[in-house]
C-alpha cells in the first residue's frame, strides 16, 4: 500500500501547466488531485484536452471545486446560478470526480432562511444523482450565514439527501476558532471530503483577514502555528471513523514561484507526518517542522 494513499494536492498551490502539475504530484507520489474548474476551462487544448490529461495521468480526482454563491438566492438570480452548476457537474463527471465543493455563500442577496439553504442544496444535490456524484457543502469561514460547519451540518441534516455533506476545511475551522468538540457531533459517512492546512499566525479576526490568509499565506500541515490543533483534528476524525480523504488546499504565493518538485516534495512531507507520526504515533509536530522554526 502506498503510504500516500489517502492524501492528495491541490492543483491551486503549484505554477505551471495542468499536465506539469499532475507530473510533479505523481513524482512525488500522491495518487490523487484536487481540481479546479480553471484547471480545464483555461487549458491551451480546451476542456476536452484538460480532461484527457487528468485520465491520461492516472490520478483519481479527490474532488472538484468549486461552486460558490449558489444556496438561498431566489428568482433570475437563482436561474443564473442553477445553470452554472449544471456546467460545473458536467466538469465533475467528465474528470471522474465523485465529489463536487460547494462553499458556503457570501451573497447579501442570499436569504438567511437555513431551511430555504436547504432545499437549495438538496436541489443541487438531486441534479447530481444521474452523474453519481456527492456534493461536499464546506462553511467558509466568511459565509454570510453559514461560516462554521456546526451549521453547515445542520443544514445538511435539514435536507436530508443522500449525497449531501459536508466538506470540512481545516483553515476555516481555527481562522473562526469553532471548537474541536463538534466534532463528535458529525456522521463520518457524511463527511465527503476533508481539506486540511495551516498558516503561520494565530489570529484573523476579520472577515478580510481571513480572506487574505485563505487565498494567499497557508502553509502545508505542519508549516505554521497550528500543528498541534491540526493533529487534533485529524485524531478526532480518525476516532469517530472517518476514513475519505484528506486534500491539501494551499493557496500560497511563495510556492507559485517554487519549482513544482519543490512544492510536492513539501506536500509528501506533511503527508508523512500525518500518516506515520499524527495517526500512528500522535506526535504534535514533526521533526522537519521544528528544525526549521
Amino acid at each position: 500500500m502506498n503510504l500516500l494513499d489517502g492524501y492528495g494536492m491541490d492543483t491551486i498551490t503549484m505554477a505551471g501547466t495542468l499536465e506539469a502539475k499532475l507530473a510533479a504530484m505523481k513524482g512525488a507520489g500522491f495518487s490523487q488531485v484536487m481540481l479546479m474548474a480553471r484547471d480545464l476551462v483555461t487549458h491551451p487544448g480546451g476542456v476536452k484536452a484538460a480532461v484527457a490529461a487528468v485520465h491520461a495521468s492516472g490520478m483519481r480526482p479527490t474532488g472538484f471545486q468549486v461552486l460558490r454563491d449558489f444556496e438561498g438566492l431566489s428568482g433570475h438570480l437563482h436561474s443564473y446560478k442553477l445553470d452554472i452548476a449544471k456546467s460545473m457537474l458536467e466538469m465533475c463527471a467528465a474528470t471522474g470526480s465523485k465529489v463536487l465543493l460547494a462553499c458556503s455563500s457570501t451573497s447579501r442577496h442570499a436569504t438567511q432562511d437555513l431551511d430555504q439553504i436547504a432545499a437549495d442544496l438538496k436541489k443541487l444535490a438531486m441534479l447530481a444523482v444521474p452523474l453519481g456524484i456527492k456534493v461536499a457543502y464546506e462553511a467558509l469561514s466568511w459565509g454570510r450565514t453559514v461560516n462554521e460547519f456546526p451549521t453547515s451540518w445542520d443544514v445538511v441534516c435539514r435536507a436530508d439527501c443522500p449525497n449531501l455533506g459536508i466538506g470540512l476545511d481545516s483553515f476555516h475551522i481555527f481562522a473562526a476558532k469553532t471548537p474541536l468538540d463538534a466534532i463528535e457531533e458529525l456522521d463520518p459517512s457524511k463527511i465527503f471530503l476533508v481539506q486540511l492546512s495551516d498558516f503561520m499566525w494565530q489570529e484573523t479576526p476579520t472577515f478580510e483577514e481571513r480572506m487574505t490568509t485563505a487565498r494567499t499565506f497557508r502553509v502545508f500541515p505542519g508549516e505554521g502555528v497550528h500543528s498541534e490543533q491540526l493533529a487534533d483534528l485529524v485524531l478526532r476524525l480518525d476516532r469517530i471513523g472517518y476514513r475519505g480523504d484528506y486534500s491539501f488546499e494551499v493557496f500560497n504565493d511563495d510556492y507559485q514561484q517554487l519549482p513544482l518538485e519543490t512544492v510536492a516534495e513539501r506536500a509528501r512531507k506533511s503527508a508523512t507526518w500525518l500518516h506515520q507520526d499524527v495517526l500512528h504515533k500522535s506526535a504534535p509536530l514533526p521533526e522537519w517542522a521544528r528544525q526549521r522554526a
